[in-house]
C-alpha cells in the first residue's frame, strides 16, 4: 500500500510534465489536421510573358499571353499541382512575316494551340519580407510533346494578398524536335529564352491531408 502511495505521489508530482507532453502531442495533431495548401493565382492581366531569340546581326524579342495559372503546393511535403497556360497562338515579335513562320513552321500553334506548365513539387518557403527562390520542377509541354523541366523563381513577401514571381528558363525548341527556321540568309538560335513576370494572388486552403 505504502509503495503504490508513493507511486501516486511520484505520478502527481510529475503530472506538470505529463500536462505538457499531452500538450505538445494535441497541439502537433490540431496542426497537421489543419495544415494549409498555398495556392499560387497568377494574374493574366498583370503577367508578361517574354522570349528572346538570338538571330544573324541582332535579337529577336517577342511575346505571349498568359491564358491560366494556378499552382497548389503542400509547404511540408513540396508536392505540387496545377498547371500554367500560355496561348501559343498569341506569340508576336511584330513582324508579321516572322510570326508566320514561327507559328507556322515552329510551333504549329493552330494545331497545338497551349503551351503549359505542370508542377509536381515546389521547394521554398514564402518570405516575410523581401524576397527568396523557388525551386519548381515539373513537365514543360510544347508542340504536343512532353518534357521535364526545373525552374527557379524569385518571389516576393506578399503584400496586399499579392507577390511577385519571376522567372526565366531556356527552351531548347529544335531539340525538342521544332524546326529551326533558319535560311541562307538568316541563321537563328536553337534555344530561346522564356521569361516570366507576373503577379498573382496568394491564398491558403485549411484541412489539407497530411
Amino acid at each position: 500500500m505504502a509503495r503504490c502511495v508513493k507511486c501516486g505521489l511520484g505520478l502527481f508530482r510529475r503530472w506538470p510534465a505529463f500536462a505538457a507532453v499531452i500538450c505538445f502531442v494535441l497541439l502537433t495533431v490540431a496542426q497537421i489536421s489543419h495544415a494549409q495548401e498555398t495556392v499560387v493565382t497568377f494574374d493574366t492581366a498583370r503577367t508578361q510573358v517574354s522570349m528572346t531569340l538570338d538571330a544573324t546581326l541582332h535579337t529577336v524579342h517577342g511575346t505571349f499571353k498568359l491564358k491560366r495559372g494556378v499552382i497548389e503546393f503542400d509547404p511540408r511535403t513540396g508536392k505540387a499541382q496545377g498547371t500554367i497556360v500560355i496561348d501559343a497562338t498569341s506569340g508576336n515579335t511584330d513582324n508579321a512575316s516572322r510570326d508566320a513562320k514561327m507559328h507556322q513552321q515552329v510551333l504549329d500553334s493552330a494545331k497545338f494551340p497551349e503551351i503549359s506548365f505542370l508542377p509536381a513539387d515546389v521547394k521554398g518557403s514564402m518570405p516575410q519580407q523581401g524576397s527568396a527562390q523557388f525551386s519548381v520542377n515539373g513537365t514543360f509541354r510544347i508542340h504536343g510533346q512532353d518534357h521535364p523541366l526545373s525552374i527557379v523563381a524569385e518571389v516576393s513577401a506578399p503584400s496586399g494578398g499579392s507577390i511577385h514571381l519571376k522567372t526565366s528558363f531556356p527552351v531548347p525548341y529544335q531539340k525538342w524536335g521544332m524546326k529551326n527556321p533558319s535560311n541562307f540568309f538568316l541563321h537563328v538560335g536553337d534555344s530561346v529564352e522564356i521569361e516570366i513576370d507576373a503577379t498573382a494572388e496568394l491564398s491558403f486552403v485549411s484541412g489539407a491531408t497530411p
